[in-house]
């Protein structure tokens, strides 16, 4: 029974954690100061804009107006900026835990997704800073539920929520689609192919395209959207527009001091530094005061661990022909979320990016937990309690750089244990 609240109780402590000083660092934190800014326009206006120009943006506006939502309810302040990636980065503890329950049908395991989930850093930096990261994690997760318990319908309406955030959800589209498509035709030949396939179009692109484009709805009503010219078809306009979003976002190789290679996201090799100052009011001569976003080192170290013995299990399995569930959506949601950025090695990406892909490593320790109780009863379980224990320990010591506590200078130097983590 404790087992099966755990979830929600987990979730509401997380949620105390995310909203407890949420309005602390008064200024904008890393690239706040964009997507704010993009919330206050769509509440204004409905389109972004620059003054009294129409302003050129990267990103689709669904994440912005989830944004302009908690400014709309708490008010035009830190807080109301960072309220509604607070409650969705919760809401991502119960919905690992749907997951996890899906996938191992085992209470303890789906407790055990939740609190890792509560446990890591990346996930409680993106949760009290307001960008668009957590919310696009958030229908990524909720779409891989609905994919698990084969609700392909609702599967593309989240899938189109997630595209409507940031673009990266086009390759968990395409990577969900293609397991569709496969499951289709391992059980119909034939005429029977018909359907299915008619069906997993109307799924997996015309569904997801449609609320892409709904979202879009204040740029095609505007007159003041960048682009948006009504003496010219509506459409050219919109194909010119996102024309030139994909140049940016092919095309941006601009140096930044934290950027960091994809091949160094999963042992956090050059975490991204949200926030630095050096305040007085730590009882000491010289104070920090950071938010960086850095995963639980420990819980992100073991991951890759727990991933290794996932993939070469899937590896395994074509020759077997024996498919683990759980095996096949972390391995999907891995290469949706983590593979395509290796492609992109002159682009300016950074660490927090992983977070994305974040809860598919929760799944894969929890995988590997299971496998550990089921071979080792006792004595696994004193060697999941124990690692569990270490990483609870390994987060509460660096929580005060998760959520910009001031601290003694020494104090932080002790938490930066490498170079490249300052």
């Amino acid at each position: 029974m404790i087992a099966a609240i755990a979830p929600a109780v987990i979730a509401l402590i997380s949620l105390v954690l995310r909203v407890v000083n949420l309005d602390s660092i008064k200024s904008f934190v890393f690239d706040e100061v964009y997507y704010v800014d993009g919330a206050r326009d769509l509440l204004k206006y409905g389109v972004e804009v620059s003054g009294s120009q129409p302003e050129f943006i990267v990103h689709p506006p669904l994440g912005k107006w989830l944004i302009a939502a908690g400014i709309q309810i708490f008010g035009d302040n830190p807080f109301g900026w960072r309220i509604a990636t607070a409650v969705v980065g919760s809401l991502l503890i119960l919905v690992v835990a749907l997951v996890a329950h899906k996938l191992f049908r085992d209470p303890l395991l789906t407790a055990l997704a939740s609190a890792l989930m509560a446990l890591d850093g990346l996930a409680l930096v993106l949760s009290r800073t307001s960008l668009l990261d957590n919310f696009l994690t958030f229908f990524i997760l909720l779409a891989t539920y609905c994919f698990v318990v084969k609700k392909y319908w609702w599967t593309g309406v989240v899938l189109g929520l997630a595209l409507a955030t940031k673009w990266s959800a086009l390759y968990f589209i395409f990577v969900f689609a293609l397991i569709a498509l496969y499951r289709a035709f391992s059980h119909h030949t034939g005429k029977d192919l018909i359907k299915p396939t008619l069906q997993r179009i109307l799924q997996f692109a015309i569904i997801p395209v449609s609320v892409y484009l709904a979202s879009w709805s204040g740029w095609f009503v505007s007159t003041r959207g960048w682009a948006r010219d009504h003496s010219t078809n509506a459409f050219n306009s919109f194909i010119y527009y996102h024309q030139q979003m994909l140049n940016f976002h092919t095309g941006l190789t601009e140096k930044h001091t934290y950027e960091a290679n994809p091949w160094s996201w999963l042992i956090m090799g050059r975490p991204t530094s949200f926030f630095y100052e050096s305040p007085k009011g730590c009882g000491a001569p010289s104070c920090s005061q950071e938010v960086i976003a850095l995963g639980t080192p420990l819980l992100w170290w073991l991951g890759v661990a727990a991933l290794s013995l996932v993939i070469g299990l899937w590896i395994r399995s074509f020759f077997t022909h024996l498919f683990d569930p759980a095996v096949t959506i972390i391995v999907a949601g891995m290469a949706a979320g983590y593979l395509p950025w290796f492609f992109f090695q002159e682009r300016t990406v950074f660490t927090f990016y992983a977070i994305i892909f974040q809860p598919f490593v929760i799944l894969a320790l929890v995988f590997a937990a299971r496998s550990i109780l089921s071979n080792y009863k006792k004595w696994g379980e004193i060697l999941v309690a124990a690692l569990f224990i270490l990483i609870f320990l390994n987060f509460v010591y660096f929580l005060p750089i998760f959520i910009g506590d001031v601290i003694t200078y020494d104090a932080w130097q002790n938490r930066m244990w490498f170079p490249s983590w300052i």
